[in-house]
């Protein structure tokens, strides 16, 4: 975007930059922040198994297997009675 403005001089343009980088990089630390929270809560926990690290050799090692569990979070619905009060409305003759 372009802003032209009125300058003395009337050479001068003055450039906006976009600031889609920051905006980029707020939403990355946002994101690990709240992965971070879910690891540390126990909400996430991830099983690390095999994958040792490979001897000096020819030949490369295996890949880590992880297994990744996450809580199980249940949701339903209940029937329930609510008493609801009688509301009225009295009119004292005033208006």
């Amino acid at each position: 975007m372009v802003e032209v403005r009125k300058d003395p001089y009337g050479d001068r343009v003055v450039v906006k930059r976009s600031n889609a980088g920051r905006t980029i990089g707020i939403v990355v630390v946002v994101l690990l922040a709240v992965v971070a929270v879910l690891f540390a809560t126990g909400f996430w926990k991830a099983d690390l198994s095999g994958g040792d690290m490979p001897e000096v050799s020819v030949k490369g090692g295996e890949l880590p297997k992880v297994d990744v569990d996450s809580k199980e979070v249940v949701v339903g619905t209940k029937k329930t009675e609510v008493d609801v009060p009688t509301v009225g409305v009295k009119d004292n003759g005033e208006n």
